[in-house]
């Protein structure tokens, strides 16, 4: 069957909107080829994706080869379950709905902002800071993480903190500039491999 895109995306709000687009405009850097793709946000954010996708995206299914949903688990109305069990939970009703194996879904878990807690030091300088000994000192002065550096528990608020103290304006393109720029080897969280992984798979490099 001929589509008019690869893909089409779901996402909660313009700071993942933002993410995306940096990370598929490096498509090959995750593995991938140039993807045609086509993004829309919901208007009622992480619950919307979560409980209405499958009608969302349903229109697109003649008109794009696959799909992708991308919310945070926290703030879905589904804030006890594991990640895992959401992403499949909804697969299903997406590939019962006429998908078939053509969509997958990322919840971030917590949140997006976990993206954020890399070793990189490009992430000292979207956050306003000169360098990563004194982000990471204030971090642990704050109860942010631990002895043992961690990535924060609660990522958004931490990110928030830190910002404040750095005098930083909250902004979207926080999201966007890191996206750009992070290796994305340095990120290990499960939530991103998936998205790196799935993406690899649709869409590879050297079809």
């Amino acid at each position: 069957m001929s589509y008019e895109k690869d893909l089409i995306v779901l996402v909660a709000d313009l700071d993942a909107e933002n993410a995306i687009i940096a990370l598929l405009d490096r498509s090959p850097s995750l593995g991938a080829h140039d993807i045609a793709y086509d993004l829309i946000r919901h208007t009622e954010h992480d619950p919307g994706c979560c409980k209405s996708c499958v009608e969302m995206l349903r229109r697109h299914q003649t008109t794009h080869a696959r799909a992708l949903v991308l919310f945070d688990r926290h703030g879905s109305g589904r804030d006890c379950d594991l990640r895992q069990d959401i992403e499949l939970s909804i697969e299903d009703a997406l590939r019962g709905s006429g998908w078939n194996d053509r969509a997958a879904v990322v919840v971030l878990d917590p949140e997006l902002e976990i993206w954020v807690w890399s070793d990189s030091p490009h992430v000292c300088s979207s956050l306003g800071w000169e360098n990563r000994r004194d982000l990471d000192a204030f971090l642990l002065q704050e109860g942010w993480i631990g002895n043992r550096g961690e990535k924060p528990s609660r990522p958004k608020e931490a990110m928030r903190a830190v910002l404040r103290q750095s005098r930083t304006a909250v902004s979207a393109r926080i999201f966007s500039q890191l996206a750009k720029n992070v290796s994305l080897n340095r990120c290990t969280d499960r939530a991103f491999s998936k998205l790196k992984t799935t993406l690899r798979d649709w869409f590879p490099e050297n079809r």
